[in-house]
Order: C-alpha cells, then sequence, then structure tokens
C-alpha cells in the first residue's frame, strides 16, 4: 500500500468525520478497560516535558496539562483535529505547542529533549513503525520513558457470531485493507505483537512493561454488556507498552 494514500485516506476521515464514529479514547484510559489511574505508568510528571503522537482532539493533552508538566508538544496529521485540540486548551485557560504532520516524517520537533513520549490509541496510523518508533527514540532523553496503547492484534483478529468468537482473520496478516466507517473509508494494519515488541527493540528502547489485562473493576463500575465488554471478558481487546530509551 503506498504511504502517501494511507496518509490522504486516513487524514480526510479524520478532518472530515474526525471522533463522530470511531469515539476518542483519552487518558486517563489507554483503551475501553484500561487505566492510568490504576496502572500509573507516567507517575508524577510536574516538571516535566511531554509530547503526544496523534493528539487527536485534545483531551489527552488536557488531562496532562493539569497535572503540572514543564512543557506540552503534540504532532496529529488531520488540520480538523489540531483545531479541536486548539481550541479545547484554549477554553480550559491551558497550552501545548502542536504541530500537524504525519507522525513518520521529520516536523521540527527538538531531539534529545522529552521526558515522556505517548500515543493513545494513535500509534497503530504508522505506515512506518520502525521509522516513528527511531524518530521517537530520538525525541527522548536518556532512560526517558515512551508510553502508547493501541487495539490488540487478536482484538482485530475476531469475529462475533451467534454469540461465539470466530478468527476471521489470520493473526500473521499484517497487510493494509479498507475499513468502511459511517460513509468514509479507512486504511488500516495489524500488526503483530512481536512486530511492535522487535521494533522497539530496534530503536533502542527496553520494555518495563506490558498491559493487556482487562479491569474488571472497570467493567463492574460501567456495567456494560457490549459487544466489546463481551470480547474483553475473553481476550484482550487493548495493549498497552511501557518502554525505556537505553
Amino acid at each position: 500500500m503506498d504511504r502517501n494514500v494511507v496518509h490522504q485516506t486516513n487524514s480526510f476521515y479524520w478532518d472530515t468525520k474526525g471522533n463522530d464514529y470511531l469515539k476518542a479514547i483519552v487518558l486517563p484510559y489507554y483503551g475501553t478497560f484500561i487505566s492510568e489511574e490504576k496502572h500509573q505508568l507516567f507517575g508524577d510528571i510536574s516538571g516535566k516535558k511531554l509530547l503526544e503522537i496523534g493528539c487527536g482532539s485534545g483531551h489527552s493533552l488536557q488531562y496532562q496539562a493539569e497535572r503540572n508538566p514543564s512543557e506540552l508538544w503534540a504532532v496529529d496529521i488531520s488540520e480538523k483535529q489540531i483545531e479541536k485540540a486548539t481550541e479545547l486548551l484554549k477554553a480550559k485557560d491551558l497550552s501545548a505547542r502542536l504541530i500537524c504532520s504525519p507522525m513518520e516524517k521529520e516536523c521540527g520537533i527538538p531531539v534529545d529533549y522529552f521526558d515522556y513520549v505517548y500515543s493513545i490509541y494513535a500509534i497503530g496510523w504508522t505506515t512506518d513503525l520502525e521509522g516513528t518508533f527511531s524518530r521517537i527514540a530520538s525525541y527522548l532523553k536518556k532512560d526517558a520513558i515512551f508510553i502508547f496503547s493501541w487495539s490488540h492484534p487478536i482484538h482485530r483478529c475476531v469475529a462475533s457470531d451467534n454469540g461465539m468468537f470466530t478468527f476471521k482473520k489470520s493473526y500473521f496478516d499484517e497487510n493494509w485493507y479498507p475499513v468502511a466507517v459511517d460513509e468514509c473509508e479507512l486504511l488500516l494494519a495489524d500488526r503483530k505483537l512481536s512486530t511492535y515488541v522487535n521494533a522497539l527493540a530496534k530503536a533502542g528502547f527496553v520494555i518495563e512493561q506490558m498491559i493487556e489485562e482487562t479491569d474488571d473493576e472497570i467493567m463492574q463500575t460501567l456495567d456494560d454488556h457490549s459487544d466489546m465488554a463481551k470480547r474483553a471478558k475473553v481476550f484482550p481487546v487493548t495493549f498497552v507498552i511501557k518502554a525505556r530509551k537505553l
């Protein structure tokens, strides 16, 4: 799949439909049933410099800004999402430096600068995982932290059929494919967990923690009986990785 086609297709969706159909997952949640409040992957970020990859409408930036970092930066492929994030932060009297660019490309982000880089349900949109992880490593100081979440590849392989879960595609298939969404089209690729792990290692990261368990307390609190909740009871729907730059 041509990378420019992927960028154009997906950025058009986020510019025109935004979060209308793909409801945004934002901090303190890493996914539908995983939270920062329980796992404390960031800890105290006061006085720290943070960069978000794929900031969307800015709600995760708002969450971080209210925890007293010294600087907040973010990048997103969609001009419309950058506009939404700018408006949200301005309304809350908060600030961040926002850049509109694909995460894969050089866009003026300083190197050896950040204490944390994070991405909430955005890293999987990259057309060049190894290149993106290499760029993220360059942004971070030595021993600094990269945290990201994305849809679990097993979840993407499984379909619901009359109350039964069955595999609809191969776990090993990492090809890009079209997805019809609200009269628009997105392009997705489902990478294996080993692909993420190996790309992190190649970029000079060591994994400190990986989370794929569903939080039962969140499920009980929400009293959720959706298809997603039924899935989450028997296999992971989200994974989160915390890695440190060597």
